[in-house]
Order: C-alpha cells, then sequence, then structure tokens
C-alpha cells in the first residue's frame, strides 16, 4: 500500500470550503477509482487553518492514476485560491511484516 500525508495552510474564511472540496474529492475518489483506499481530512489540533490530507493507495501506479484524473484536478482547481499547499510530510509503502520482503 502507497500512502502519504500532505498539509495545506487555508484561508481562515475558507476553512469549510476547503474541508467540502477535500471531502466532495475523498468520495468521489473512493467510489470511482478502483486503487484508492482511504482518504481522511485532518484537521491540526493547534492550527485552525492547518488541514492535513491522509490518503493510501493499492500501489504508486494508483495514486499516479489519482493525480492524473478528474478529481485531482477539480480539488486543485477550486483549493488554489485559498490554500497554500501540499506540503509533503511522508509519503510511502507501508513495509511488510516479515523481514525477507524487505528490499534495499
Amino acid at each position: 500500500m502507497y500512502q502519504f500525508l500532505v498539509s495545506f495552510t487555508v484561508k481562515p474564511e475558507n476553512r469549510a470550503d476547503f474541508v467540502r472540496a477535500a471531502h466532495r474529492t475523498a468520495r468521489d475518489s473512493l467510489a470511482n477509482e478502483p486503487g484508492s483506499h482511504r482518504f481522511e481530512v485532518i484537521a491540526d489540533e493547534e492550527n485552525a487553518d492547518v488541514f492535513y490530507l491522509n490518503e493510501v493507495y493499492e500501489d504508486v501506479d494508483a495514486f499516479n492514476a489519482h493525480a492524473g484524473g478528474p478529481y485531482f484536478a477539480a480539488f486543485f482547481a477550486e483549493a488554489s485560491a485559498y490554500a497554500e499547499g501540499p506540503t509533503w510530510l511522508m509519503r510511502g509503502n507501508v513495509v511488510a511484516d516479515r523481514p525477507a520482503d524487505l528490499r534495499s
């Protein structure tokens, strides 16, 4: 599984707009993109202007399909007017339970 966490800083007057746009993208991506597994919108507990998107895909190819798709494009077309980001905080693949599965 390919996962990542990004942050956005949103203008105070547009917080609700950002949450609506992110939830719409989550709903549409999960319903229509077979490799999309999780899309969470998280509010920072200390800074009300910061939001995180925690997303999980089958693999990096599924994420790339999402990034090239209509829901991703629509989200950024809207959110770029009032949000700064994304700032990549983490991205990578889940490590297998068995050490033999690890690759260098």
